[in-house]
């Protein structure tokens, strides 16, 4: 299977016009739903509005030529705010560029690792958990613009920010926080009119032309941040030293493990939706490349937008020629309409990310994984605490940390280690009827026996009866054994062998466990004929060595 090989490849060999029609009016739709979240996700970010534009336009192009989904859109996304604001915060813009820049690098890698498959195996506690905590810091972020507050500059704490809130709550405004909650009941609302004009566009539409013709007293984008550009700046390469890598390596893998776990999140969504299958692989190399385009353009992190991506598919689209037209129909509003962006009004760009933020809290999966075990619960309100308290890179390594362990504390607990004639021994009534010779010891071992469960079988190894020579260790429910185990399986072997004994493994049927031993050499010090794939053989090789010793 080819590593990489963008889907539009394969989807224009037989590319017809109606087709393109369809794609087309998908792209321009899709294109007008981006204005309103490109410009409210780079300043919710930290950064100036355009570059939100930017990051659209680039990315989104990039993403939709090179990447693995038919109908895949990408551009910014309310879930790289807390990521980027934070870096914004401490490293300036230059930072962010360069740490965009190295995530595109490290998407890259991901990609000819072929580790798009890898990503699935990301607990979803840990997900929904870290979904969930930026849904709430998006929310707190934006009560400034909702409420109208005459204040400075917000700060990042979290509790820093509501004090902050609090000590300036008396200069709240009236007309913002109306126009705030007219945006969010109409993006509610409009989908019961139609579908086709997302209720954003319609909300901003109509907020922005209140402010206008009333000359009502609220933020607007250009009174805060000036005219929006109307091209594309010139490309720059950003300077990476070895210092900046050291410094920015964290926040550069946290954008990149977040826009591949997004992106591909996205594309699993476009695939129930179409019937279709992404490649994983090349997805993870075109987010790469895009971000990489888009910190040489000044823009920010790009991912998969799942909602843009569903608007996309309902509208028709079914190649990736939408997503071009998307970034396409983006370029034209900014060169042509883009000085009537700073026309909008802040509290309706807060209303927008007030509905984003409640559509990512995901709180029906919330509280279904609070019903589950408690080692889920944990992950998620570890994850979902440090994500708000401390910071989001923070919280995804010992988020993943954490379910390591916890995972590797289950399989602990699913290993077990019996001895013949325990009480809980569960051999088949017809093991159980061997009558044992007293010169030999059974022990049987359930589940992988690795480094976590090493110590539980040495352990029982060790309570045996020292005066039996003889040793047989059944391995029926081994599907897995580690260097670990092997070790343990060794230093048996050579205590049984000191003391004129031999160690036999019976029933050694998975393929893994016989690979492990041949290419360890266990199989060669213990000796073939000591390891047998039936318990008959077993005993059979037991009555044999007993004979001999007797001889002897």
């Amino acid at each position: 299977m080819t590593l990489f090989r963008p889907k539009i490849i394969d989807t224009l060999r037989n590319y017809s016009r109606q087709q393109f029609y369809k794609d087309a009016i998908a792209g321009v739709i899709v294109g007008i739903v981006a204005i309103p979240l490109a410009i409210a996700f780079a300043i919710a970010s930290g950064v100036t509005p355009e570059k939100g534009f930017f990051t659209a336009i680039v990315a989104g192009f990039i993403i939709s030529v090179l990447g693995g989904s038919r109908v895949q859109i990408g551009g910014p996304t309310g879930a790289f705010i807390v990521v980027v604001y934070g870096i914004v915060q401490q490293f300036g813009i230059s930072g962010l560029i360069i740490a965009t820049f190295m995530a595109g690098l490290l998407l890259i890698v991901m990609g000819f690792a072929r580790l798009g498959s890898a990503i699935k195996f990301i607990p979803y506690p840990l997900i929904v958990g870290f979904t969930s905590g930026i849904a709430v810091i998006i929310f707190s972020s934006q009560v400034k613009d909702l409420f109208g507050l005459k204040m400075g500059s917000v700060p990042a704490d979290f509790i820093s920010k509501w004090i902050a809130y609090g000590h300036h709550f008396s200069t709240v405004n009236l007309y913002a926080i109306g126009i705030g909650i007219f945006t969010c009941i109409t993006i509610l609302l409009w989908p019961r009119v139609t579908g086709k004009v997302p209720g954003s566009l319609i909300a901003i539409l109509i907020t922005t032309l209140a402010v206008s013709l009333f000359h009502l007293p609220v933020e607007t984008i250009g009174s805060r941040f000036g005219s929006i550009p109307s091209t594309l700046p010139r490309p720059v390469l950003p300077g990476i030293s070895l210092a900046t890598i050291q410094h920015l390596i964290r926040p550069a893998f946290t954008i990149a493990l977040l826009g591949s776990i997004e992106s591909l999140l996205s594309a699993v969504v476009a695939d129930s939706m179409i019937g279709g299958n992404h490649r994983s692989n090349t997805e993870l190399i075109a987010q790469g490349i895009a971000n990489i385009c888009s910190s040489v353009f000044g823009g920010i992190p790009a991912t998969g937008a799942i909602a843009r991506t569903a608007t996309n598919i309902k509208n028709g689209a079914r190649t990736p020629v939408a997503g071009i037209i998307h970034a396409l129909t983006l370029l034209f509003i900014m060169m042509f309409f883009g000085k009537w962006a700073a026309l909008i009004p802040m509290p309706a760009l807060a209303g927008i990310l007030m509905v984003v933020a409640w559509n990512m809290s995901e709180v029906d999966s919330f509280g279904y994984v609070l019903k589950g075990p408690k080692s889920d619960i944990t992950i998620l309100l570890t994850t979902f605490t440090l994500t708000i308290f401390i910071d989001l890179t923070v919280a995804i390594e010992i988020g993943m940390i954490l379910a390591a362990f916890l995972f590797l504390r289950k399989m602990v607990q699913s290993t077990s280690v019996l001895q013949a004639g325990d009480q809980n021994d569960d051999m088949p009534e017809q093991d159980a009827s061997y009558n044992l010779p007293l010169q030999v010891a059974v022990f049987e071992i359930n589940g992988p026996l690795f480094f976590g469960a090493a110590w539980k079988f040495k352990e029982a190894i060790r309570l045996t009866e020292k005066n039996k020579p003889f040793l047989i260790i059944r391995m029926r429910n081994v599907p897995i054994i580690d260097s670990t185990g092997i070790r343990v399986l060794t230093d048996i072997n050579e205590e049984m062998s000191k003391k004129g004994g031999k160690l036999i493994l019976a029933e050694v049927n998975y393929q893994q466990v016989i690979n492990e031993l041949q290419k360890t050499r266990l199989l060669f010090k213990i000796g073939k004929a000591n390891v047998t794939t039936t318990f008959d053989q077993a005993m059979t090789r037991a009555d044999t060595l007993i004979r001999q010793l007797k001889t002897e």
